[in-house]
């Protein structure tokens, strides 16, 4: 007699941690996780710009994500406080640009480089968590201007095509990990693709919750355009 296959029991439970919290788009992401059963770790730079993700359910941590040393200091309160990480949601950004290329100065490109530095601490300061997890998830948000970059954005694009790099290459880690083990695919990283996120903040809080319901083999290295009305 078969077993039955196994049904994903979804986000419930697991631990979520928000990196870049205080948006729009964070608030949306705790709501969302948090009314799906999720315990969610918010973290952000700023402590007072985090009281509205702890007033919907979040646990908060005060952290510089492009500091390494306190990514590490920050895994480590995680891990003693609550434990293991079953996903993260990258929501470090930030916009500037304008001006034809002439326009595109390096104090906007240092500027606009902090998000993919942040993300390359806390993905690989939470990497065997995921790893270790029966249902990791690592979610970044994009641009539609990896695409098609514009002269005015190509410092934006630049840093986003990065990103896109970063989160492609975790992909391939857990997949990797997964063939040398000997083991199904469990972890699983997506790219959210926008061109903006206004008016999407519930849209790609809702499908990065969904992402547990998915089987990792699915969506890793999968990339998600959130603008596309088939969605």
């Amino acid at each position: 007699m078969n077993a039955e296959p196994e049904v994903p029991r979804g986000v419930n439970g697991r631990l979520v941690l928000i990196a870049g919290a205080t948006s729009a788009a964070g608030l949306a992401a705790t709501r969302a996780l948090v009314a799906a059963g999720a315990r969610v770790v918010a973290v952000g730079r700023d402590a007072s710009k985090l009281d509205p993700v702890a007033q919907a359910g979040a646990r908060t941590e005060v952290c510089d994500l492009a500091d390494e040393a306190a990514v590490a200091a920050l895994a480590e309160r995680v891990h003693a406080q609550h434990g293991a990480v079953d996903g993260i949601l990258h929501l470090v950004g930030g916009w500037r640009g304008g001006g034809g290329l002439a326009g595109q100065t390096e104090a906007d490109f240092r500027f606009l480089e902090g998000s993919l530095t942040a993300l390359r601490h806390v993905s690989r300061a939470f990497d065997a968590d995921l790893r270790a997890s029966d249902a990791g998830r690592l979610a970044v948000v994009s641009s539609t201007a990896v695409a098609r970059p514009l002269a005015g954005g190509a410092n934006y694009a630049a840093v986003k095509a990065a990103t896109e790099a970063w989160a492609r290459a975790v992909a391939q880690g857990f997949a990797k990990a997964a063939r040398d083990a000997g083991e199904p695919l469990a972890a699983a990283s997506v790219v959210f693709r926008v061109k903006s996120l206004d008016g999407l903040e519930d849209a790609l809080a809702q499908r990065f919750a969904d992402l547990w319901a998915s089987d990792a083999a699915e969506v890793n290295d999968s990339t998600v355009d959130l603008t596309d009305p088939a969605l």
